[in-house]
């Protein structure tokens, strides 16, 4: 006999979403199990507003880059520049080219227009400057970092002048270049200037939050929180540098580790200034520790950002996989009935918030198989990670954006 869990479904709004909860999280995040499908941005855009408005959520973060992100940032609540040059200049991963993040920022800007500032929605990207293919040289951020502690500081605290840190960075094109990901020796990051760079952004760090009372007072709280960002974005890409340049077995692990601990770092700094809403793959921020294949590598298993996130916030973190049934123009059919996706296809709701914890206790005796992708682009969801989510969206159809 099939088991009944038309009971465990809800409608797809704010108001479901927060009765599976016992209070207003903190930190609220919403995953996907594949990226670059518009309509799950879309219903990702809907659910944010509705949660802005119903909820006074008042900070965005989705998987980009954090320092481009701050030209959204200035952007939505300000208008510094034009929502063309936010969208080109703003996002990493191509992100940018989305017409759902066009219209998430038109709507942010247009939401804060004519808002006091402490009303204002704020954007941040949660994510380092981290691509498939490389990372970001850390002169952007540690030259940024410096100039903030020089404008405001006796030059004799600082540890090294503007120049020792030009000197030692070199050209950009040595950090970035595309063989280091695969080719260890490639990469610049355990050479001495590497080495000595990583003791300097060490100290600078350490000298910021020495003085933050006197450079909170100089600037502002919003001045010395974009200047801790420097930081731990300057701080976190040297040392995922150096272990760009490692040899050993445990490379790879480190790597996407790292990335994940400078996301978690980026949501925990925006934890601090009130209630947030994330975005980013299922893998970033579940509870449950994440597992990826990539070339020809063993399994990687690592601590995604929501995991680390969880262990720091406890209640005050919350996380809402999405899961799927087709997208056809990627060559994913119906799911199998015995799937978590399965099950949920067959309901009759096109898109659900389901309560994920009574799922996996109605499922508890069926123990549902783990979906098979025939697309590498897509995740399935884990049935051993339902009790440890605190809801799952279903979306029965995503179609070709």
């Amino acid at each position: 006999m099939a088991t009944d869990i038309s009971d465990t479904t809800h409608a797809f709004e704010a108001a479901a979403v927060m009765k599976l909860l016992p209070a207003r999280p903190r930190l609220l995040a919403l995953g996907e199990p594949t990226h670059g499908e518009d309509t799950l941005l879309d219903l990702r855009n809907e659910l944010f507003r509705q949660l802005v408005e119903q909820e006074g959520y008042r900070t965005i973060a989705i998987e980009s880059d954090c320092v481009r992100g701050l030209v959204v940032d200035d952007y939505v609540t300000s208008g510094t520049g034009t929502l063309d040059e936010v969208m080109e200049h703003g996002f990493s991963h191509g992100w940018g080219t989305s017409a759902a993040n066009r219209e998430l920022v038109r709507w942010m800007r247009a939401h804060n227009d004519g808002r006091p500032t402490s009303e204002r929605l704020r954007f941040t990207g949660a994510d380092g400057p981290l691509e498939i293919t490389h990372a970001a040289s850390p002169r952007q951020t540690l030259t940024a970092l410096h100039s903030y502690l020089a404008a405001h500081l006796d030059a004799v605290l600082l540890p090294c002048t503007a120049e020792t840190l030009d000197r030692l960075l070199g050209t950009d094109d040595r950090w970035t270049h595309p063989g280091a990901m695969t080719d260890p020796s490639q990469s610049v990051g355990q050479s001495a200037e590497a080495s000595r760079l990583r003791l300097l952004a060490d100290d600078l760090v350490a000298l910021l939050d020495a003085q933050t009372p006197h450079l909170i007072t100089a600037t502002s709280r919003d001045g010395w929180d974009r200047a801790r960002l420097y930081g731990r974005t300057a701080v976190g890409l040297l040392r995922y540098h150096y272990w760009m340049a490692d040899t050993s077995p445990a490379r790879m692990t480190r790597l996407v580790g790292l990335r994940d601990q400078m996301m978690a770092d980026n949501l925990l700094a925006v934890a601090e200034r009130g209630p947030a809403l994330v975005h980013a793959h299922n893998s970033h921020l579940q509870r449950a520790k994440s597992t990826m294949r990539m070339w020809d590598q063993p399994l990687l298993e690592w601590w995604s950002a929501g995991a680390i996130v969880s262990a720091h916030l406890g209640e005050e973190y919350a996380f809402l996989a999405t899961a799927l049934g087709t997208i056809r123009h990627q060559g994913v059919g119906a799911p199998p009935p015995d799937t978590v996706e399965g099950l949920l296809y067959a309901l009759p709701e096109d898109r659900c918030v389901i309560d994920a914890p009574r799922l996996a206790t109605a499922l508890d005796t069926t123990r549902p198989a783990l979906r098979v992708s025939p697309w590498f682009g897509y995740a399935p969801f884990d049935p051993a990670h339902l009790a440890g989510s605190d809801g799952l969206v279903f979306v029965k159809d995503v179609p070709q954006s």
